[in-house]
This record gives C-alpha cells, sequence and structure tokens, in this order.
C-alpha cells in the first residue's frame, strides 16, 4: 500500500484554477497572492498557450509561493512538469490519461504525490473512483465560459453518496449557486473566474472559504 499524499486534500478546500486567460491585464503572481491571502487551500497553474521555457518560470514562481504560504500547488496537464517544479501533483483531464496513463503518472511524480482527475459525468467519475488518483473534479456543473457544455447538479448526490475519495466540484460555480451546492453536501469547490475576475479578490476569497468552513462545522455537528 502506497504511501497517502502529502498534503492531503481536506473537506473545506478552496481551489483556485490560475489561467492567464481568464485574469483580464492583472498580473498572475498579484492574482495568487491575493487569493492565497483570502484562503485558498490549492492552487493549479492551467495554461494552455505558454512556452514550456514560460510554464518553467511561472511555475517555480508559483511553487516558491504556495510552498511558502502551506498551499498546494498543482500542475495541469503535464506530469513531467510537475515532477520538474516539485509540484505537489498534477491534475489530469480525460484526454491526459490516454497519453498518460495513471500508473506510468504514479510512477514518475512519486507515490506520495497527488494525482487529481476531471470528470464530466457520472459514467467517467464510477469508472475514475476506481483509480489509483487522490481527488476527482466534477463538472461543469453550471454554464460557464471555460466549457461549451454543463452537466447540471442532478447527479451530484449521487456522486457524494459514492466517493472513494475527496471530490472537488467545479464550473460556473458563483455567489448565487453556491448554497444550492452546499445544501447537498458538497464541501471542496473549485473557481477561476470569480475569484480571478472579482473587484476585490482578497474579499471574495475569504466569502467562499468563509461559507465553505461554516457548512463544514454545520456538518460536523449534526
Amino acid at each position: 500500500m502506497r504511501k497517502k499524499c502529502i498534503p492531503a486534500i481536506k473537506d473545506g478546500s478552496l481551489y483556485l484554477v490560475l489561467s492567464e486567460e481568464y485574469g483580464g491585464a492583472a498580473p498572475l503572481m498579484g492574482i495568487a497572492e491575493q487569493a492565497i491571502a483570502g484562503g485558498i487551500d490549492i492552487l493549479q497553474m492551467r495554461e494552455k498557450n505558454k512556452s514550456q521555457e514560460e510554464l518553467i518560470g511561472l511555475g517555480r514562481q508559483l511553487a516558491f509561493l504556495c510552498k511558502k504560504n502551506g498551499v498546494i500547488f498543482i500542475v495541469n496537464d503535464d506530469p513531467q512538469l510537475a515532477k520538474n517544479l516539485e509540484a505537489d501533483g498534477v491534475h489530469l483531464g480525460q484526454e491526459d490519461i490516454q497519453k498518460y496513463p495513471v500508473n506510468t503518472v504514479r510512477q514518475l511524480i512519486g507515490q506520495d504525490k497527488i494525482i487529481g482527475l476531471s470528470t464530466h459525468s457520472l459514467e467517467q467519475f464510477q469508472a475514475a473512483n476506481q483509480m489509483d488518483v487522490d481527488y476527482l473534479a466534477f463538472g461543469p456543473l453550471f454554464p460557464t465560459k471555460t466549457k461549451n457544455y454543463h452537466i447540471g447538479t442532478g447527479d451530484v448526490s449521487r456522486v457524494l453518496q459514492t466517493a472513494l475519495k475527496p471530490i472537488v466540484f467545479i464550473g460556473g460555480i458563483n455567489t448565487d449557486n453556491l448554497d444550492v451546492l452546499l445544501a447537498e453536501g458538497v464541501s471542496n469547490i473549485a473557481l477561476i473566474r470569480d475569484i480571478m475576475q472579482a473587484d476585490d479578490i482578497v474579499t471574495r476569497t475569504k466569502w467562499y472559504k468563509n461559507r465553505l468552513m461554516v457548512n463544514k462545522r454545520n456538518g460536523e455537528a449534526k
């Protein structure tokens, strides 16, 4: 049995997917610093259009910032880059696991590193639930500019009831629809635009983190 990933994905986690595409003109490092000050637990570097040199430069800065502040640092799509940056883990899409089978990724990045996997349907979730990964992302739940579709919230309760590992819900989550998810028992959420494009990133991030922690305490008290 392999060692559990260190650090672990805990209930009540707030996950920021950082992507220059959705940050407007604001510097990425500034957004990251403000989101960390507001209380994010996990930061993923998701950059689809940068060169390897640019990814390494940005990744080193983010890795240092996250380590200094006790935030989990995840690299999107690229297990080798995650290894080179000594990131806490890598996040894979459904297409990625065709190129990088999970057991190959595990051998590359290390037994104690985090592997996350995106799922976009109940069927994908059920298959991934049995894999050697450390958390699953499920979504996009609501309409979002990052995808040209969304899957709705109809399967959220089923996913929570059968999950064998932490689930991070993603896709179009905002201050208007968060209560729908909290009422279902959701404890971990990922955001992109609603943090990155906020007028006050620190305040918006604190709002989300506070709501997650209050919901967690209420759930523990029942």
